[in-house]
C-alpha cells in the first residue's frame, strides 16, 4: 500500500523556532504509518523539492513530450498511490496556498477513487482547525475524499522534535498516538477497501474521466 504525505509549506523555517513546524508534523504521520502497518510504503512530498515558480501551468496542460521531468515523476507517484495525507497550516482561515498550488498542478483523475486524511497544525492554540473546513471541499473535488476524523496539532513546536518524534515535554505519548491513530487508521481501512474495489471493478468503466474541457461537466443542453 502506497501512501503520499504532502507537506503544505514552502517556508524553510517557522517561528518561534527555526525548524519547520509542518515538517515535524508530516514526519510524525510518516512514522505512524510505517510503524503501524507492515505493508505501508510511505513517502513525504515536500514542495521545496519542486521548482513551481513562474506562470502556473498544470501537468496535464503540457504536450506529453514536453512535461517537465519533476512534474511527470510526481504525477506517476500520485497515480500509483493508494491514499494521501494532506498536512497544512492555516492561512486566513483557509488551507495553505503552497499545498493548493502543488496539488493543483495535477488533474483530479490522478487522485480519484482513493481516500485522504486532513492534518493541520499551528504554533498557537487552534491547531489550524479552520483550514480543515476548506480542505474538505477541495479534496472532495480532487476525488480523494477525506476520511471523517481529522488531526489538529496546536503548539506543534512543543509536541514534536524536528524528526517527528515527541519532545520531552510530552508526558502522555500514548494519548497522542491514539489521537493520530483515529484518523490514520481510518485512512488505512478506506485505502485497503478502495484498492480491493478498484482491482475488482475499474471505476472509470462507470464514470469516465473528463479529458477534453470543462464543458464535459455540463448538464445536457435542451437546444442540442
Amino acid at each position: 500500500m502506497k501512501y503520499l504525505v504532502f507537506l503544505g509549506t514552502v517556508r524553510d523555517s517557522t517561528p518561534p523556532k527555526p525548524a519547520r513546524l509542518g515538517e515535524r508534523v508530516a514526519r510524525a504521520c510518516v512514522q505512524y504509518l510505517e510503524q503501524t502497518f507492515d505493508n505501508a510504503e510511505v513517502e513525504l512530498i515536500d514542495p521545496l523539492d519542486f521548482s513551481l515558480d513562474g506562470v502556473f501551468k498544470p501537468h496535464f496542460a503540457y504536450h506529453e513530450n514536453k512535461v517537465p521531468e519533476q512534474l511527470n515523476a510526481l504525477a506517476k507517484k500520485i497515480e500509483a498511490a493508494d491514499a494521501y495525507v494532506m498536512v497544512s497550516p492555516e492561512y486566513n482561515h483557509s488551507m495553505s496556498p503552497a499545498l493548493a498550488n502543488l496539488l493543483n498542478h495535477f488533474g483530479a483523475s490522478l487522485y480519484s477513487y482513493k481516500p485522504s486524511a486532513i492534518v493541520t497544525y499551528s504554533a498557537g492554540q487552534w491547531g489550524g482547525a479552520r483550514a480543515a473546513v476548506n480542505m474538505r471541499t477541495f479534496l472532495a473535488e480532487l476525488g480523494c475524499l477525506p476520511v471523517s476524523a481529522m488531526i489538529h496539532v496546536p503548539k506543534a513546536q512543543t509536541v514534536f522534535e524536528d524528526n517527528g518524534k515527541f519532545t520531552q515535554a510530552v508526558e502522555d505519548t500514548d494519548r497522542w498516538v491514539g489521537y493520530f491513530g483515529r484518523t490514520l487508521n481510518q485512512l488505512f481501512w478506506w485505502a485497503e477497501a478502495a484498492k480491493k474495489q478498484r482491482d475488482e471493478l475499474d471505476p472509470r468503466t462507470l464514470a469516465a474521466d473528463f479529458k477534453r474541457d470543462p464543458s464535459q461537466r455540463n448538464a445536457p443542453d435542451g437546444n442540442e
